[in-house]
């Protein structure tokens, strides 16, 4: 049974969700913010991913060291992200600790105390994290995509920041940005697992219900008619030929009908080992060991991605096989049993995700966060299935269109 869901908003405007499952020994609790890097002035760009990190390094009354305790010490783990239009942080706990979970990831929403000696020793950390993904060929190559998708706006600019933005923050620029942007009416706090909803209710009412409601970070579109840069070339000492291929495309003010398709279509041609990019271009052709592709959707733009590791010398074909793919799924609508199988792979592999608690709070959280409702996984299994060929054959034309698309390379270096 797929698992059900309640929404409620406190009197403060905090969106709170109920996930139970009384066939479960775990619980997590989680807060998700709107506040990500598209929401940030290109001065103070990675300062919500800084702020992520900063939130494990203690509170007016504990200190880093006894937040793990809390959590690790009772056998859970805890853990954030940051992503372009959010942030989340949570705890996962055997399900006595609910509690626990509450209280500590609360604290740490409203009283994060930002020392200056954990500022300067995790900027650094920082500082390595991006190195380590300047290293990644493959990360390279999907970052400078984004930015030639969404040139001069920050939805294309690295989550991180960069050595300059980071240089110039300081504890108390952390701070104050907390206060405009940890507000409960951008925020979801979301239950998952086994618990008593009537306990939860008041564990969250307790820790954030008198907590001013404040307004959501602002941001600025994307253009369109800023359109995005054809192609971008980076050179590494690498030994392959990294491909990001990319569209700009619809976001998530589309019909749903528009977005269901596309999730279709993304997995028909790349989701899996049998779409037709990884038949056509690796188990055909042997000309990549790793091509995938990747459907990602922001407030009113999106993105649709190809990415694969090529051979040097095998490039010209690579890309001519890609580009016959598009051809294909252009001028002809699947069969109908390719689209049954495509639809029975989304449909399974979405059930078989949302077993996980920890997957439960990421679906529900983000849902509402995005969407300001609960997508019920039956609404989604069901606009999956209710997808045609002639709505494939359709949303690829629209996707696949030559002016919405850019390349990235990372090439070896000479």
């Amino acid at each position: 049974m797929l698992p059900k869901a309640v929404l409620e908003t406190l009197p403060n405007g905090l969106k709170l969700v109920l996930v139970p499952d009384d066939h479960v020994e775990s619980v997590c609790f989680g807060l998700f913010v709107a506040s990500g890097s598209r929401h940030e002035a290109a001065k103070e760009a990675g300062i919500s991913h800084f702020i992520e990190h900063m939130l494990f390094k203690g509170t007016a009354t504990r200190t880093a060291l006894a937040i793990s305790q809390a959590i690790e010490g009772r056998g859970g783990n805890f853990n954030a992200y940051t992503s372009e239009e959010g942030t989340c942080f949570y705890a996962y706990l055997p399900c006595d600790y609910l509690p626990t979970a509450v209280d500590i990831i609360s604290d740490m929403f409203v009283h994060a105390a930002i020392p200056d000696a954990e500022f300067a020793r995790e900027r650094q950390v920082i500082l390595e994290e991006i190195k380590m993904y300047a290293d990644e060929p493959d990360s390279v190559a999907s970052e400078n995509l984004s930015r030639a998708l969404f040139p001069d706006n920050a939805l294309g600019l690295p989550i991180a920041g960069s050595a300059e933005t980071l240089g110039r923050m300081t504890p108390q620029a952390l701070r104050k940005y907390i206060r405009r942007a940890y507000v409960p009416a951008a925020t979801t706090a979301v239950v998952a697992g086994r618990f008593d909803p009537a306990a939860a209710r008041a564990l969250v009412e307790n820790a954030l219900g008198g907590l001013a409601g404040g307004r959501p970070l602002p941001y600025v579109p994307v253009k369109a008619r800023q359109r995005p840069v054809k192609e971008v070339r980076a050179e590494r000492d690498i030994q392959q030929v990294q491909l990001a291929m990319g569209f700009r495309t619809f976001g998530v003010r589309a019909p749903a009908r528009k977005k269901y398709a596309a999730n279709v279509f993304d997995g028909l041609m790349g989701r899996s080992m049998s779409s037709r990019l990884f038949q056509s271009v690796r188990e055909k052709r042997g000309l990549s060991y790793d091509i995938r592709s990747q459907l990602q959707f922001f407030e009113e733009v999106g993105g649709w991605a190809v990415t694969a590791g090529l051979a040097t010398d095998r490039v010209p074909q690579a890309v001519s096989a890609i580009e016959r793919e598009f051809d294909r799924i252009r001028a002809k609508r699947p069969g109908a049993a390719e689209l049954k199988r495509t639809k029975e792979y989304l449909v399974g592999n979405f059930r078989l995700g949302l077993e996980q608690v920890r997957a439960r709070l990421f679906y529900f959280g983000n849902c509402v966060q995005t969407y300001g409702r609960i997508l019920a996984p039956e609404e989604v299994v069901a606009g999956i299935l209710a997808v045609t060929a002639d709505d494939v054959l359709e949303i690829a034309n629209e996707i696949l269109h030559e002016k919405n698309k850019s390349v990235s390379w990372v090439m070896p270096k000479q």
